[in-house]
């Protein structure tokens, strides 16, 4: 029989093995030790380890499935949208835009995910909500800069050049990302590929996204191998937004699909404008929020 186990606002359905690991991960996972800390910001990385029981990310994986084909209760005209082009060439990406298109599995991004209430009670975990303190101060309200889906639909994806995640429109650089995998990431399905400790400096300031030329990338896989970040379903990574990665083309009957959410401080400006929902402080979104603004849409 299934039981249902609730905390705070996240509900788990499943049997007792299931719910019992649940809440031994809620009670675990809320704090991150000076020594890891210390981990991070030496190599720009860090295992999180498991983050999501099988009831969890059955439920992630279910409500993704849902939004790419167009069944699920969600604002689509505030969502980012793309599909994989299936050459795993990056040249040959249409541009993503706000907006359902097609029903399929293969989309390739869907972005703007705090504006569901499943991503958002996710990315609000405590945990998280700890590395933010840690990253921007215990009293700095955050921001979600992007909240995104992303797909390496099986014998598809694209190729991604070697790069940094910083951009140009933005007054100051986020620093976080928490990279989630809802399917078991392999070098064989197209993980990301890092250099660890790379992200003490930009290196391509010239780039309006952090990516680096032919000649840069060369010298700097030349100056330290990359490693294959390979990490099973249901467990996190943290990564620091200047860490080099890369990633290749899916090869295998697996998708590779993740959830990646750029955590930063609220008070950073954007020429381009547009709005960056607070998801830890005061004024922070809630999923009721989300929920009641998709039911006067509807």
């Amino acid at each position: 029989m299934d039981l249902v186990l609730q905390f705070g606002n996240t509900v788990i359905c499943g049997t007792r093995h299931e719910t019992a690991k649940a809440l031994r991960l809620q009670n675990t996972m809320n704090a991150m030790s000076d020594q890891k800390w210390v981990e991070f910001l030496k190599q720009g990385y860090l295992r999180l380890g498991c983050v999501l029981a099988e009831a969890e990310l059955r439920q992630l994986c279910h409500r993704i499935d849902e939004i790419m084909l167009g069944r699920a209760s969600v604002d689509y005209d505030r969502m980012l949208m793309q599909l994989d082009p299936g050459s795993g060439d990056y040249g040959d990406l249409a541009k993503q835009s706000k907006g359902f298109k097609v029903a399929t599995l293969n989309h390739r991004k869907i972005q703007d995910l705090e504006y569901d209430a499943v991503f958002l009670e996710y990315l609000q975990r405590p945990l998280f909500r700890h590395i933010c303190a840690r990253a921007y101060g215990p009293e700095t309200e955050v921001a979600c800069f992007r909240s995104m889906f992303m797909n390496k639909p099986a014998h598809g994806g694209t190729r991604l050049r070697w790069h940094q995640d910083r951009w140009t429109f933005l007054d100051r650089d986020p620093k976080i990302t928490i990279w989630t995998a809802l399917d078991p990431s392999s070098v064989a399905n197209g993980c990301i590929q890092i250099i660890p400790g790379s992200h003490h400096a930009l290196i391509n300031e010239e780039s309006g996204s952090g990516f680096l030329t032919e000649e840069q990338a060369e010298a700097e896989v030349a100056r330290a191998d990359p490693i294959y970040l390979e990490v099973p379903a249901g467990n996190a990574v943290l990564l620091h937004n200047w860490l080099l990665h890369s990633s290749d083309c899916n090869g295998t009957d697996i998708a590779r699909r993740a959830f990646s959410v750029c955590y930063m401080d609220a008070a950073t400006q954007s020429t381009k404008g547009g709005i960056f929902p607070i998801v830890f402080g005061k004024s922070a979104l809630s999923p009721d929020q989300v929920r009641r603004r998709v039911h006067r849409c509807r």
